[in-house]
């Protein structure tokens, strides 16, 4: 099968528009599954069975992936089977019935209004550097997008009289997200202040860049969260989409509809929208037992 993930990903890149990122991901999680295969015995397509598949993943979990890693696996390999059956390089599809079990989801760790508020404000000085970084945070947290969506954002995808930001999320999908007047602001200040400097003699319409002028990365602005959260003494384990499920859990505490969130962050399915419900839940049970008289 080793010789069909490349054809494979050629034609989910092409037909289906993948995001380069996920076409690396779905790369390197074909390549650790065909190769689980190969110990396994199997080599051909009509070998595997559906139980080869979940005991894949849960040796995947075993080896500490988290849930969404893995779910992304799985429908790396759901895609790959189906591709073989169209193209009749397998005449069964194993994958067809295997589910994720649902015990394998877990709740997305989030910050409080005031974590975020803080972390923000950690951001701040005259130094070009805090003002970029104080722009990232702001549009991040107002936004809710993507960190490899805001490396990827345009000068002219910002709307800053309007107050919106034009996001190209997964499969190249374009979506408009309103942004309020703080992010704006910080991000007015930073263009005005800074990105000319930054610009150099260098000529690219992106707009967060590095101190060389280019394209800052994702590497880059995870470092830029990491350290902010630590400046702003943090306790919690911040990851890159800690503030982007932060974004989502506040709007949903606040009474914004599932729908809105779902269009605000780019979910294709309201599921993936859904686990921000049981964020809420968990919050309101941690709130119940601690004032309960009767707990």
């Amino acid at each position: 099968m080793k010789e069909f993930i490349e054809e494979f990903l050629n034609y989910i890149s092409i037909e289906r528009g993948l995001a380069v990122n996920t076409i690396s991901s779905y790369r390197l999680d074909l390549s650790k599954y065909v190769k689980f295969l190969a110990k396994q015995g199997i080599t051909t397509a009509d070998h595997v069975q559906r139980e080869s598949i979940t005991l894949f993943m849960r040796r995947e979990k075993d080896d500490g992936l988290s849930p969404s890693s893995i779910s992304r696996s799985l429908a790396a390999i759901k895609m790959f089977h189906r591709y073989l059956v169209r193209e009749r390089l397998s005449r069964e599809d194993p994958s067809n019935l295997v589910e994720t079990p649902k015990l394998w989801k877990r709740v997305p760790d989030v910050l409080s209004a005031m974590e975020i508020e803080s972390m923000i404000k950690s951001a701040s000085g005259r130094g070009w550097q805090v003002v970029r970084d104080n722009a990232i945070l702001e549009l991040l947290y107002a936004s809710g997008m993507r960190v490899s969506e805001l490396v990827d954002l345009k000068v002219e995808s910002v709307n800053l009289d309007v107050g919106y930001v034009r996001c190209i999320g997964k499969g190249r999908k374009e979506r408009i997200v309103p942004v309020g007047k703080k992010a704006q602001a910080a991000v007015k200040r930073y263009l005005d202040q800074v990105r000319g400097k930054l610009l150099k003699s260098n000529f690219t319409s992106i707009l967060f860049l590095s101190r060389l002028g280019k394209k800052i990365s994702r590497q880059s602005v995870w470092k830029i969260i990491k350290l902010y959260a630590k400046k702003a003494k943090i306790k919690k384990m911040v990851k890159t989409h800690t503030i982007r499920h932060s974004f989502a859990t506040h709007l949903l505490e606040h009474g914004a509809d599932l729908r809105s969130v779902q269009e605000m962050l780019g979910h294709s399915d309201i599921s993936t929208t859904q686990i921000y419900t049981h964020v809420d839940r968990e919050r309101l049970r941690s709130i119940h037992k601690q004032f309960h008289p009767r707990p």
